[in-house]
């Protein structure tokens, strides 16, 4: 296998051969993020409640788990720790070979029925190691698997092991590749997974809309589907959350589309969503007229209920 890493070529062998340290001054590609949709100055909760904006965590006061004394606090935060873009310096796969990838790696979430955080993740996990190195597109299926790999560990208390992966990959790679890659991805990322999502949005903001099961699958439909498009990653994962309520309520033909209970949660007001909304909705069409992965993934979430 071959990992291309600043313009250099690390092989590693079946024994996973010990990989060169690289500093940040030496070796390391320095990465130019392109200009992308950042959350403004209200999307990171600087506006002030008012009378007509719903409590939607008055029925979790109780729940210790629901933290509602820091979940304003926390969704701050969220939204200063989204990345930036990486196609641009990448050699040697582009946005169809990554939209190819998380597609597969929606079927897998759905044929190992893992959650839908597990997914999310991997793909931002997927996003992050990309942004900081080149990699070669035979390497590419192998570095999904690896992700999902320490995504589920992450999310999970009782995750895939590595020989799942090994099967529903038919063999194509070892459990010590797999694990092999998972470490070098876990070396890159400093070892720092406690990162915002687009699920950890996607949950708050649909407690906001305050979303039935139908609408609730709707919006996870309609964020996977941005999340197959690269050219979806120039919005940040909140826009892209805020993005999925409003264009799975349009096409639910629900009224209001938006509110001041949602502005107010996700930090966006209409005009500021209606672009990537518009997009999700097109490829919902594509999706309905060709189904791929992610429809019969939404059709199976859908029928559950």
């Amino acid at each position: 296998m071959m990992i291309k890493q600043a313009e250099k070529k690390i092989t590693v062998s079946k024994a996973l051969a010990p990989r060169k340290v690289i500093t940040a001054n030496r070796g390391r590609r320095k990465v130019i993020r392109a200009k992308r949709h950042e959350p403004k100055a209200s999307a990171i909760g600087l506006l002030k409640k008012k009378k007509y904006i719903s409590e939607i965590d008055k029925d979790d006061v109780n729940n210790i788990l629901a933290a509602v004394e820091y979940v304003e606090e926390l969704y701050k935060f969220y939204k200063l720790q989204e990345i930036g873009d990486y196609m641009d310096q990448q050699t040697e796969i582009d946005e169809h070979r990554r939209l190819a990838l998380v597609e597969w790696l929606i079927g897998v979430q759905y044929t190992l029925k893992v959650p839908s955080e597990v997914l999310f993740l991997a793909v931002h996990i997927v996003d992050r190691y990309l942004e900081l190195n080149l990699v070669l597109p035979k390497d590419l299926l192998l570095l999904g698997l690896s992700a999902m790999l320490i995504a589920g560990k992450y999310e999970e208390d009782y995750p895939p092991a590595a020989e799942e992966y090994v099967t529903i990959a038919s063999g194509r790679y070892s459990r010590e590749q797999i694990l092999g890659i998972e470490k070098l991805i876990l070396e890159d990322l400093g070892w720092s997974l406690t990162v915002p999502t687009t699920y950890h949005f996607l949950v708050r903001f649909i407690k906001a809309a305050g979303a039935d099961k139908e609408m609730e699958n709707l919006v996870f439909f309609m964020a996977e589907l941005g999340l197959m498009q690269y050219e979806i990653t120039r919005y940040c994962p909140s826009m892209l959350a805020a993005s999925a309520v409003y264009a799975a309520k349009l096409n639910l033909e629900m009224t209001p589309v938006w509110n001041e209970t949602l502005e107010f949660h996700t930090g966006y007001s209409e005009p500021e969503v209606t672009e990537c909304a518009q997009k999700l909705l097109s490829f919902h069409s594509e999706e309905v007229d060709q189904p791929r992965i992610a429809y019969w993934n939404y059709v199976s979430r859908a029928r559950t209920f």
